[in-house]
């Protein structure tokens, strides 16, 4: 089989969100968003709002090192606001929006409430390039089972899509960047992004919904196992990445189980992909039977071209294969004249989650 892991190492470098000049602009875009909501919430208790205090906090694939950069170019970061409040006290989750809102607006040309967050959009000529996500929170300390709920809804919400939703982001942080160590780690954080990147080219074009970023992170944690082989002649550890993404996808397409479907009156294949901490919810819920149908066929395509790269012997072709799912950032090196076959013994290590 031909050695394509310098190839699998210089995609992620081209797809990780990891320039420091793109870090360095992000980093001022949320302080200046900070600032000046600081500086809005202020406004509003000197005009008699009562707000209480809040801690700000990076979340998401930013905080994790795991991110992306965006195709269409807008890059992000998420923001948690962990309010010192009690969600019995404002059971509607929409008003702590509304605060947040109303001290960034006007910031920016273009400040959206979303359902799970308000986005602050920094533009050049017209298009998005930047935004800033700020999610508010309920705070643990304040709420009586010690939890943290997230607000979810937006001003013209029906009032039950107006609610406070369990989320412990830093929680699920801590448990995903502590999952592996050293060169473990920086092979489980490739294969996150490289399916990233397989899910941001292969449902762009599609108007059937997508997996969520954090259900594939998640069905990563999860199922992910390492891959590497002990190099006796020169005495280090060599990775493989194929061989991991390989694993892992086939593994994801053994989890689609029958389940029944009251849309269609019978039963339909769907993947599980729970949330590791309390509420221990499905995150691909969101997804429709034809969602989820795609998910699995593009899937079954992914697996049989890194089946088809694993087998070939020669560099060039195999990449090819991978660049066709993984975009025009998968390097494709010359053709080579004399590509050879090399027995390549294949051990994992690491735990399945």
């Amino acid at each position: 089989m031909a050695d394509v892991q310098k190839y699998f190492v210089e995609f992620d470098a081209a797809i990780r969100f990891e320039r420091d000049d793109e870090k360095a602009i992000l980093v001022e875009k949320r302080e200046r968003v900070l600032r000046r909501l600081s500086e809005g919430i202020k406004r509003q208790r000197k005009d008699g709002a009562t707000i209480p205090s809040y801690e700000p906090f990076n979340q998401g694939s930013y905080a994790m090192n795991i991110g992306v950069k965006p195709i269409n170019g807008d890059f992000d970061i998420d923001v948690g606001l962990r309010f010192d409040l009690a969600k019995e006290d404002y059971p509607d989750p929409v008003v702590v929006k509304k605060w947040v809102h109303d001290a960034v607006e006007k910031h920016t040309k273009h400040v959206e409430m979303r359902r799970g967050c308000v986005t602050v959009f920094y533009q050049e000529d017209g298009e998005d390039i930047y935004h800033v996500d700020l999610v508010c929170y309920s705070s643990n300390e304040k709420n009586a089972d010690k939890k943290d709920y997230i607000a979810k809804g937006k001003t013209d919400s029906k009032p039950e899509d107006r609610k406070w939703e369990p989320s412990d982001p830093q929680e699920l942080q801590n448990l995903i960047t502590g999952k592996y160590t050293g060169e473990d780690a920086q092979q489980f954080r490739r294969v996150i992004r490289a399916l990233k990147r397989w899910k941001d080219l292969r449902f762009s074009a599609f108007g059937r919904k997508a997996p969520k970023g954090i259900a594939l992170t998640v069905a990563v944690y999860r199922w992910f196992t390492v891959f590497k082989t002990q190099d006796p002649f020169a005495n280090k550890v060599v990775y493989d990445d194929l061989a991991a993404l390989r694993n892992l996808v086939s593994t994801m397409l053994n989890s689609f189980l029958p389940v029944w479907s009251e849309e269609a009156k019978e039963h339909r294949p769907r993947i599980c992909v729970e949330l590791p901490i309390w509420p221990h919810s499905d995150l691909c819920d969101n997804m429709s039977d034809a969602s989820m149908r795609s998910f699995q066929e593009r899937l079954e395509k992914l697996l049989d071209a890194l089946k088809k790269a694993q087998e070939d012997v020669d560099p060039h072709t195999a990449c090819k294969e991978l660049r066709e799912h993984f975009g025009d950032d998968f390097p494709v090196p010359e053709k080579s004249d004399t590509a050879q076959k090399r027995d390549k013994a294949i051990t994992s290590s690491g735990n399945s989650a």
